[in-house]
């Protein structure tokens, strides 16, 4: 029997990244052994870049360099690159590094894999994954590009507009993980409560969501990246209501002075946004709600950043990042004049992260002596590693175990918390 050939797929950037390289080693793994992320030596690599903001594109282009020298001295055999950095930069890319035997962008993966087989493209859909995550948790790409048109953004001209996946379709993948021992289901988009706009003008997330508590075999449904303009509260509801949607939403704010909000085209300002934290809190009180804020937008006042860190003081956010604002090329606000100094965006994201950091203190030391949901991740050392609902894996709070005894990875246990720091707690399984 002939050895497959190995294939290293090293993904940058988000879990929308991720997803499609997911989907892209399906279409691939009848013909190579594959890889994710992996140091060891392999014949092929494909890199899926991202193209976001200024320093994951340093990174990625990092990436490519040292897998470029690799390749030139034939240690690897092929070397693809794929993603948004190359969606963007592509002849740039082409022109600088010679290396590379082929620069795609954000093409479907069926047509890259094709490429790469020499073969017919596969179908229109891949609904087939390789999980590059652990195996009891996975995301769920529910649609690609994004309506939106925020001034700091380049999402929309690197994916383009909103394209819903078909609910069929996302039924059916969603069925399959389940399958194959998936219990928390990632719901991910840019924006994910447009899911179905594109196809009738009308919301379907509640629909989708709905249809997925239905599948056997899942046991947490957790939502990524919504807006807060449009927001269902029948989605804060059927949270509320359904044991299997964790409490839990991640929510990009970004700011809440409204001269800022309009000149980041938001489409919402400082009441509203204030209204809409409020209003997800009453439809579900104990959620965790997870944000992010970018400092340092053109135009923004030592008196907008002060307005900033009181409301994030007054919110109390149980998660939040913070990001200096990047000029991106192509968007509205590249246009604008840069004119708050690098050294003062950096002053002000770890003041506010600062700020957060006691507001996450504050909040797990409530946690201590309750009992909670722990869902395994990992043996790290001599600790279980393992998430609440109210976390979401590689950026939130975790829950670590001493192993002295025996835990099942992807397995849930009760546990109840002994002990609280900024980011994280420590707890006891119940006998």
């Amino acid at each position: 029997m002939t050895k497959k050939p190995s294939l290293n797929i090293v993904t940058l950037g988000c879990s929308k990244n991720k997803v499609d390289s997911e989907h892209l080693a399906a279409l691939l793994q009848h013909r190579y052994l594959i890889r994710h992320d992996s140091d060891k030596n392999s014949d092929v690599v494909i890199i899926n870049t991202c193209g976001f903001i200024g320093d994951a594109q340093e990174e990625s282009v990092d990436t490519i360099l040292e897998y470029a020298e690799l390749r030139k001295k034939k240690k690897i055999k092929k070397l693809y690159v794929t993603g948004c950095l190359s969606q963007r930069f592509r002849k740039e890319l082409q022109e600088e590094i010679h290396e590379v035997d082929g620069f795609y962008g954000v093409e479907s993966v069926n047509l890259i894999a094709a490429d790469i087989l020499k073969e017919e493209p596969a179908q229109d859909y891949c609904s087939q994954r390789v999980l590059s995550t652990p195996g009891h948790y996975a995301y769920l790409k529910i649609s690609e590009g994004c309506n939106r048109r925020c001034a700091f953004c380049a999402i929309p001209l690197i994916r383009g507009p909103h394209v819903s996946v078909p609910m069929e379709h996302l039924l059916d993948e969603a069925r399959q993980l389940a399958k194959e021992g998936v219990k928390e289901l990632i719901l991910i988009a840019q924006d994910l409560t447009y899911y179905g706009h594109d196809l009738d003008g009308k919301s379907h997330i509640v629909e989708l969501v709905k249809a997925l508590c239905d599948i056997e075999g899942l046991e947490w449904i957790r939502l990524h990246y919504g807006y807060p303009l449009g927001f269902p509260d029948e989605l804060l509801d059927l949270m509320h209501d359904n044991p299997k949607i964790c409490h839990y939403i991640d929510l990009p704010l970004q700011h809440v002075s409204t001269h800022i909000l309009k000149d980041m085209r938001r489409g919402v300002d400082r009441e509203q946004t204030i209204g809409f934290v409020k209003n997800v809190r009453q439809h579900v009180p104990d959620i965790a709600f997870r944000t992010t804020f970018i400092v340092g937008f053109p135009g923004e006042t030592e008196e907008d950043f002060d307005e900033l860190c009181q409301f994030i003081k007054d919110m109390r956010f149980e998660r939040a990042g913070v990001f200096a604002f990047s000029p991106e090329e192509g968007t509205p606000a590249y246009e604008l004049p840069d004119d708050v100094p690098d050294e003062v965006k950096q002053e002000r994201v770890d003041k506010l992260m600062e700020i957060q950091q006691n507001i996450s203190l504050e909040i797990n030391s409530q946690r201590v002596g309750k009992t909670e949901k722990v869902l395994i991740d990992r043996l790290e050392g001599d600790y279980y590693v393992g998430r609440t609902q109210f976390d979401s894996p590689e950026v939130d709070d975790e829950i670590l175990i001493s192993a002295e005894e025996t835990l099942q990875i992807g397995a849930f246990y009760p546990v109840r918390i002994t002990q609280a720091d900024y980011f994280d707690c420590y707890g006891e399984v119940l006998k």
